[in-house]
């Protein structure tokens, strides 16, 4: 379907205004949103968010950019906000909305991946459609060139494509654990090859150990769960052994950082305690410096 927009932004009742379903970026309430809330009671919405109609919905529209600037408009207390209106199909719009946000600074691995798999998902569909709207048979389906599509807009491999959509088949307590970078992104390619039960049995072992699967053991995990071999006590031993590439690390219960930033979520907590101790590392050396006078 040929797109279609107005030349000049509509205001539209935010009510009428939904998430595009299955998007893969989160809007989060964090110290980057309270931020945007400010600058919009302030200033208003500057750019504009894109919507699409809902098919077979009146005056109903979903968001193909803008979910953040839509969750802050409406936390602002704004009833209408600007939008472009584009006439176009939800294949269509899911790859406007994926490739408007891949280039972003800060883009989480689960976001990248969910992203790559609705676009994959679009563009597949697009190309049964138009094999069907020839009167040709549907080819058989080719994975890596389309692959292949996605990743030459961002500069990635077919392969490296793939493996991010295999993270979509974590579970999402997993996931979060790759998105805080506890666990690295090839073991949790691996690991997405396991089966749900499996995934929460590595999970319950990950919490009481306090320490995550390395590559080897990833794939070691893989091989056993692919010939029905992987069970609890397996995936217990496997994770008691030593890694080379384990670090100690230090817990602090959440309540008591988020005391000093209440609105930060664990990742900025992190940086927040990192750049105290860096501010405090230099105090002392000021310290030091002027005792030594």
């Amino acid at each position: 379907m040929a797109s279609k927009k107005l030349k000049a932004p509509v205001n539209i009742p935010t009510e009428k205004i939904h998430s595009f379903e299955g998007h893969p970026y989160k809007v989060l309430d964090n110290e980057e949103m309270t931020l945007l809330i400010e600058s919009i009671k302030e200033q208003g919405i500057l750019s504009p968010i894109i919507v699409r109609p809902i098919e077979e919905a009146e005056k109903e529209y979903e968001v193909i950019s803008g979910h953040r600037r839509l969750h802050a408009a409406v936390k602002a207390g704004m009833k209408t906000v600007p939008a472009l209106i584009y006439t176009i199909s939800r294949d269509e719009a899911a790859i406007m909305l994926v490739d408007s946000n891949l280039h972003r600074e800060h883009i989480l691995p689960s976001e990248k991946a969910f992203a790559y798999k609705l676009k994959y998902e679009a563009l597949k569909a697009q190309g049964k459609r138009n094999d069907l709207t020839l009167g040709q048979p549907v080819p058989k389906s080719d994975d890596n060139r389309t692959m292949s599509v996605i990743g030459e807009d961002v500069g990635e491999s077919y392969k490296t494509v793939q493996r991010y959509i295999r993270l979509t088949n974590l579970i999402p307590e997993l996931l979060e654990l790759v998105d805080e970078g506890k666990i690295a992104f090839t073991p949790a390619v691996e690991l997405s090859y396991l089966t749900d039960g499996q995934q929460y049995a590595l999970l319950g072992t990950i919490e009481e150990e306090e320490c995550t699967p390395s590559f080897s053991q990833a794939v070691r995990f893989k091989k056993l769960s692919q010939t029905n071999e992987l069970n609890t006590e397996q995936i217990e031993t496997i994770m008691q052994e030593d890694k080379a590439n384990q670090k100690e690390t230090i817990k602090f219960p959440l309540e008591q950082l988020q005391q000093f930033s209440p609105r930060a979520n664990k990742k900025e907590l992190e940086d927040f305690v990192l750049k105290a101790c860096e501010y405090y590392r230099k105090f002392l050396i000021k310290q030091r410096d002027r005792d030594a006078r």
